[in-house]
């Protein structure tokens, strides 16, 4: 029997409420109910290898073993590019570094990056714009406070944490972004006292932004944590001191990022390799402590999760991604365009939802945003390099494939690669034609990349590069030389 509701203006409320529900839907295709959450994880500078899941030896990293148990691992995932801004950019507008906006590190004074172009429509303002509440918690760096690139101008209905890609190297920096304010933490007596590492402090914005979202709203949270980029400093608590006296280890003297932040931390100086372990125990911690806050709260039944990383591992300020086998055993470190510099480990959770397994589907950034958009049952997007993961998330449906995938790095002499099924090309020295060299690999015999065969298969190089010509369009801000006026 059906419950009669006498009360005109509860009538009222519920009709209101339904033609909401019904407002929603239709402008993003389908019931809010029925579309995910949806949260990205991105580590920074976090090798292939550097993970459990992907054959990690020496250091633990239990959560986000139990999130590749629980839902797909892919063994062949690819970041935007092989640095963290045009990465970022990739990423958030679906292009490949020869289409978006941003294709390097680009500083502006006094803080922040290049900023990505107001016509630049990102995942996140799509997803915004179909009814999900927005917010990224870590590192930006795709455009100054205020500037057109700004996070809450991109989409973004909250942020916190480093907006500056370069002021992130430091891990007890002297402010962070709170939307639009800045905080000064060096100013705060308490804080000083305290030596808030920066990552647990955008750690807990992150829980509380869990903890508190209403659940009638979807929602998509970014989290580019800097975990663990160079420097190597992290709390001295129960993390670090189960790695130190683990490993054999050499104080680190350079000084490219030298001892100035050593407030309550471990410098990277005296126990590197025990330091970088630290800090991918801690980057799974806060993997942990999301999931956690996403069970306490009801939240975890109709969430996706994505985890992976901007490019591959760094060499700066005492790392040693040799000692920890970080690339996993392909060839190259952040900045190269060989497999260790771009491919990523990933994985996507969505419990009762996504199946586990290991998926062998070669994607890359410029996958997300068709694949959230259609998540989020939005119809209308924008042109994008991309194809959408919904198949292989799903289980449904055949997954369509890329032709192939291009990169490029506007550093170094310039870099380019093609990878077209097993077969991958890299241009180096794209700057100087006299000294350009073509390299080819089958990486279905050769995954290290060892044997180049452009000599043996002249005809394949050639293909290969061609479509480095079709897939590069000239960039005003980011040319490579002969396009320069």
């Amino acid at each position: 029997m059906k419950t009669r509701i006498q009360n005109p203006a509860a009538i009222r409320l519920i009709v209101f409420t339904w033609l909401l529900a019904s407002v929603t839907g239709i402008a993003s295709g389908q019931p809010a109910r029925d579309r995910p959450n949806i949260i990205f994880i991105l580590a920074d500078d976090l090798g292939y290898g550097d993970v459990g899941f992907n054959g990690q030896q020496k250091i633990k990293t239990p959560n986000l073993d139990k999130l590749a148990n629980q839902g797909i691992r892919f063994s062949r995932f690819y970041a935007g590019t092989s640095v963290c801004a045009p990465s970022r950019s990739s990423l958030m507008s679906g292009l490949h570094t020869g289409h978006t906006y941003i294709r390097g590190n680009k500083g502006v004074e006094p803080e922040g990056q290049q900023p990505i172009a107001d016509s630049v429509v990102t995942v996140a303002e799509l997803l915004r714009e179909s009814g999900y509440v927005t917010a990224a918690f870590g590192k930006w760096g795709l455009g100054a406070p205020g500037s057109e690139g700004d996070p809450l101008r991109q989409g973004f209905d909250r942020f916190y944490g480093f907006n500056c890609q370069s002021l992130a190297h430091r891990y007890y920096p002297a402010h962070l972004w709170d939307d639009d304010k800045k905080v000064l933490l060096d100013s705060n007596e308490n804080l000083k006292k305290m030596a808030v590492y920066a990552p647990d402090l955008i750690q807990r914005k992150a829980l509380e932004f869990v903890a508190s979202h209403d659940k009638q709203k979807p929602f998509f949270m970014f989290l580019p944590y800097i975990l663990p980029h160079a420097e190597l400093v992290v709390p001295d608590d129960s993390l670090l001191q189960h790695y130190k006296g683990k490993f054999p280890e050499k104080p680190f003297t350079g000084n490219d990022y030298g001892p100035n932040a050593t407030k309550g931390g471990y410098a990277s100086q005296l126990f590197p390799h025990a330091a970088f372990a630290a800090m991918v125990a801690r980057l799974d911690m806060y993997v942990g402590q999301i999931v956690a806050a996403l069970h306490k709260t009801g939240l975890d039944k109709n969430t996706l999760i994505i985890f992976t990383s901007d490019n591959g591992p760094h060499l700066e300020g005492g790392a040693d991604p040799a000692f920890f086998n970080s690339g996993g055993g392909l060839r190259g470190f952040k900045r190269d365009l060989y497999e260790g510099g771009i491919r990523v480990p990933a994985l996507a959770c969505w419990p009762g939802v996504v199946k586990p397994g290991v998926s062998h589907h070669i994607g890359a950034f410029w996958d997300i945003l068709p694949t959230f958009t259609e998540l989020a049952g939005i119809k209308k997007r924008p042109a994008t390099d991309g194809i959408s993961l919904v198949p292989t998330l799903l289980g449904k449906g055949k997954q369509p494939v890329h032709d192939y995938l291009y990169w490029e790095f506007h550093e170094m002499g310039g870099r380019q690669a093609v990878s077209r099924g097993n077969w991958k090309a890299v241009r180096l020295q794209v700057n100087d034609p006299a000294r350009t060299k073509i390299e080819l690999y089958d990486l279905s015999k050769d995954q290290k990349e060892s044997d180049n065969l452009a000599e043996a298969y002249p005809e394949k190089a050639a293909e290969l590069v061609r479509l480095m010509d079709v897939a590069h369009r000239p960039s005003v801000l980011f040319p490579f030389a002969g396009e320069r006026k």
